[in-house]
């Protein structure tokens, strides 16, 4: 299911909730919507909407730390293929092949990370991204200087690492929020909206102030569920790193 449906389903389950609640208001006898009732309602309540606001804020800062995890490799990776770029670049023209192997598997991994066409799915498996011929390549130079068996190594090292980046960022593709915590976070709001409900007033100021509450939640679900799949939907990673990269290739 994608996150625009969840966050729908959240939105439409959240709001019923308070409907729900104000159908209850007006089925229950007088006696069961007292003060002495509404009052106790509203501590339990609060230790729920406090519990449900703890636990938003940890899975959005959990979610941010994540996405900022991998913008970070992404510019990492960035500023490692120039580098290599500039390696081999140094090492002679030996490693003109190798140069134009390097360009064409930055090129295949942004239009695999970043696909033009929306209705293509992100691909972040680095098998058959061409990583494993420019390591061949790069072995396979034949160093006639103590400069380029150093620029040789140096290559060597920086081409391990932006392999192990490309690995680390498909690894990490996978939800890292747990979702059983997102249901339960949700089912407790849904129980807080349906207190709110029983006790506020049927008329179009309250029905509409439940309403935009209930957006305002189910949009931090949304944003919870877009940072945890910063390849995929609104918040995206910017490819701008890489493209850069890209453009300064082969000079």
């Amino acid at each position: 299911m994608s996150d625009n449906a969840i966050g729908l389903l959240v939105l439409v389950c959240i709001f019923a909730s308070s409907m729900l609640g104000m159908l209850l208001h007006r089925a229950l006898s007088p006696h069961h919507l007292s003060a002495d009732t509404k009052d106790s309602v509203k501590l339990g309540m609060g230790l729920v909407g406090t519990m449900a606001a703890l636990i938003l804020g940890l899975l959005v800062a959990a979610a941010k730390g994540s996405y900022d995890t991998e913008k970070n490799e992404v510019t990492q990776m960035a500023a490692k293929i120039v580098f290599l770029d500039r390696v081999l670049a140094n090492y002679g023209p030996e490693s003109a092949d190798t140069r134009v192997l390097l360009r064409r598997m930055v090129e295949g991994a942004v239009n695999r990370m970043w696909p033009d066409e929306k209705s293509q799915h992100v691909q972040l498996d680095p098998a058959g991204s061409g990583m494993e011929e420019l390591h061949k390549a790069i072995q396979k130079l034949s160093p006639k200087s103590d400069a380029q068996v150093a620029l040789r190594a140096q290559a060597v090292g920086m081409d391990s690492d932006l392999g192990q980046l490309r690995w680390l960022l498909f690894e990490q593709s996978g939800r890292s929020i747990s979702m059983p915590l997102l249901i339960v976070v949700i089912s407790w709001l849904a129980i807080i909206f349906a207190s709110w409900g029983l006790f506020a007033p049927a008329n179009t100021i309250a029905i509409t102030a439940l309403l935009l509450a209930a957006i305002s939640v189910s949009g931090a679900i949304f944003v919870i569920l877009e940072l945890d799949q910063p390849f995929d939907g609104v918040i995206q990673i910017s490819s701008a790193p890489m493209r850069n990269a890209l453009a300064h290739l082969g000079k």
